[in-house]
């Protein structure tokens, strides 16, 4: 009983949290699916990422959030109802996540496993040929509380990204990827850097203090790397 009681209270807190987060009644009143845009709004404005014209490919993209800040980026003039972006879309955003996807107008969804082959082979044709500016990703697995398990789960998504970069990604492109503090994250900060010439880590305001999640951005892959 104790067990039970102290979940609810922790449900209730956590509730009593999103409802009064500022990021939350911010989405919702600029329309967005959740809270997480304002992640990649701050990434960007301090790295200047994201431009019109480019091929961006959003990793872990339910609900939809990044997507919907990559087509308004892609068409800032055009909003409609719930200010939802509409209209010609200068740019290409291919989303993938293992859940389904709302749709978005101008976005491309796959769904589908990114840890599985044919997901990938699927990702590339629609890529058709073209190289990519931008992978962005805030894939997590589903945690199992062992640290150790996890953090090797976090890791193989992350090496995945990393490895699909070395592949499809331009001489000056990048690469967003959600991380946590914890077991494995300065091998995997060692990881961006032995592939990326520049490897930055940001903590966005968006991020709850409370949460361990960071994000690491890779800029110009190193394409000789291992």
């Amino acid at each position: 009983m104790k067990i039970k009681t102290k979940s609810k209270k922790v449900n209730k807190a956590w509730l009593a949290d999103h409802i009064n987060d500022p990021y939350v009644k911010m989405a919702q009143r600029e329309g967005y699916r959740s809270r997480a845009a304002y992640k990649l709004k701050e990434i960007d404005e301090e790295l200047q990422l994201i431009r019109p014209g480019q091929v961006v490919v959003d990793l872990g993209a339910t609900p939809g959030a990044w997507s919907q800040y990559l087509r308004r980026r892609f068409a800032p003039r055009e909003l409609g109802t719930g200010g939802a972006a509409v209209g010609e879309l200068n740019g290409t955003i291919i989303a993938l996540d293992i859940l389904p996807f709302e749709p978005i107008e101008g976005v491309r969804f796959l769904q589908g496993d990114f840890r599985e082959e044919a997901m990938l082979r699927e990702l590339e044709a629609a890529l058709e040929g073209r190289a990519v500016d931008l992978v962005v990703s805030d894939m997590a697995p589903n945690l199992s509380g062992i640290e150790s398990s996890d953090s090797a789960r976090i890791a193989h998504l992350i090496e995945l990204a990393i490895e699909f970069c070395q592949v499809h990604l331009k001489p000056d492109g990048a690469l967003v990827c959600k991380a946590f503090h914890g077991s494995g994250y300065s091998q995997l900060v060692e990881h961006f850097k032995q592939n990326f010439r520049i490897v930055k880590k940001i903590k966005p305001k968006a991020s709850r203090d409370r949460s361990s999640e960071t994000f690491l951005v890779g800029l110009h892959p190193r394409k000789d790397a291992a």
